[in-house]
């Protein structure tokens, strides 16, 4: 008798990944926001507070791709570690933005409340913005096709 359960977690993934197309987008229409950011952020909190966005705003967009590059290397592999990328890659990817914002925090030209809010805006922002345009369907996993 065959176990075919653990064969399924060892076979690859087939087919383009979405991932990418879809976080390549949200940076897109992330970089078109910063610039926003920046100015609400140092007209609340000053230079400081612009800086700080566009530090924040990087690591926010920095984030998408890694997540992306993580889940789209980890599905070239197989579902196993697919599944350990995505997991595993979250943790990472938190602690990274954490010592990110560790590192600099005593730095002058740092504004936390500016930072924290811009990470929590920024993230949530792109990931519901991007819902607008993403297809939640089997027949086109991604991006939304184009109409003519």
């Amino acid at each position: 008798m065959t176990n075919t359960s653990a064969s399924a977690w060892n076979t690859k993934p087939t087919g383009d990944a979405p991932e990418v197309s879809i976080s390549l987008d949200m940076v897109r229409r992330g970089v078109v926001v910063v610039p926003v950011l920046v100015i609400i952020c140092g007209v609340i909190w000053g230079a400081d507070g612009a800086w700080s966005a566009a530090y924040a705003t990087a690591l926010v967009l920095g984030n998408f791709l890694l997540s992306a590059g993580i889940i789209a290397a980890g599905s070239r592999i197989s579902y196993a570690a697919l599944l350990s990328g995505v997991l595993f890659g979250y943790i990472f990817r938190l602690a990274l933005i954490f010592f990110a914002v560790y590192i600099v925090r005593d730095a002058g030209w740092i504004s936390l409340p500016a930072v924290g809010v811009c990470i929590i805006v920024t993230h949530l922002g792109l990931l519901i913005w991007e819902l607008k345009y993403v297809a939640l369907s089997l027949a086109y996993p991604g991006l939304k096709p184009t109409q003519p």
